[in-house]
């Protein structure tokens, strides 16, 4: 028996990169699996079934079992469309990995609208839209009685959690947002039995090696004979598929993965600064002093 013997799992963005290697393993876990790509370039733009149906053939070849569904998770209709290919098919849905996303990396002073609302339109409000779609697939079962045993796994990044990548103001601002909401989606869900969590994995993929500076400077690195590549998207998807599995009660959480390491990402921290709240006279002067002892304690600490 597989981990995830059994369950219905809807990846998306799994026609390449982490999302194939998600929706391999699930697969050899025992899944069946949706494999959701639209197909599109880096950018978003362009359209092709073949990256999700070569990864059903694979599925298929190794005696999976998998259909393609090439819906844009970005509109709602798509994400009602590749839900129900799920439950058509299989008669439910277990598991949601969210991990469709594209790239228009650009300085602020060069980043338009359009380009800003296409980043987080693919990678936050495609992370709501599926994820709601199932909580509607969801929700009357758990009303019905039924012990759901659901999951989200979600998908962010260093780039809006841990790390400032300038370039990145629209991706960055995606990603935090998606951390931001698996935390409300996994306190909101598991009154239904579904849980939610996200990892941050340090991959290899079409973005991390377009990524200017250090990171694709990093991930261009050879990696030398018999050496374990830890940047291998496959690296992520034994946490994805633990997370995936019906047994499991971890949620909430968001995980750092790369290769065999895992941490936990928490959110923004409150670090003890300074408190005026003595002061006499709370005025913009005392602000300024405040400011300064702190740059005078910052400086007497390096």
């Amino acid at each position: 028996m597989g981990a995830v013997e059994g369950r219905v799992v809807v990846v998306t963005g799994a026609g390449r990169g982490l999302g194939r290697a998600h929706a391999l393993l699930l697969a050899a876990e025992g899944a069946r699996v949706v494999v959701n790509d639209l197909g599109a370039s880096l950018d978003g733009s362009g359209a092709a079934s073949s990256p999700a149906a070569d990864v059903v053939e694979e599925i298929r070849s190794a005696g999976g079992e998998a259909v393609v569904d090439t819906s844009d998770v970005a509109t709602t209709r798509g994400a009602a469309d590749l839900v129900a290919r799920a439950v058509d098919t299989w008669g439910r849905l277990d598991v949601v990995v969210n991990n469709a996303g594209i790239l228009r990396d650009a300085p602020l002073s060069r980043l338009d609208a359009d380009d800003f609302d296409a980043v987080l339109g693919v990678h936050l409000r495609g992370h709501y839209a599926v994820t709601r779609a199932a909580v509607d697939h969801w929700r009357p079962r758990a009303k019905a009685g039924e012990a759901v045993r659901g999951s989200v796994v979600n998908t962010v990044s260093a780039s809006g959690t841990t790390h400032v990548l300038p370039g990145q103001a629209a991706y960055a601002a995606a990603k935090a947002g998606i951390a931001a909401f698996t935390l409300v989606s996994a306190a909101e869900l598991g009154r239904i039995g579904v849980r939610v969590n996200a990892i941050s994995p340090g991959a290899r993929t079409r973005m991390t090696s377009s990524t200017p500076g250090s990171v694709g400077e990093l991930m261009a690195q050879p990696v030398a004979a018999g050496e374990l590549d830890v940047y291998d998207p496959a690296q992520a998807s034994p946490l994805v598929v633990h997370l995936a599995a019906a047994g499991t009660d971890v949620t909430g959480r968001v995980f750092a993965v790369r290769g065999g390491l895992v941490e936990e990402v928490v959110g923004w921290a409150v670090r003890p600064d300074w408190d005026l709240t003595s002061e006499d006279d709370w005025t913009v002067a005392a602000v300024a002093a405040g400011f300064r002892r702190e740059d005078t304690r910052d400086q007497q600490v390096s």
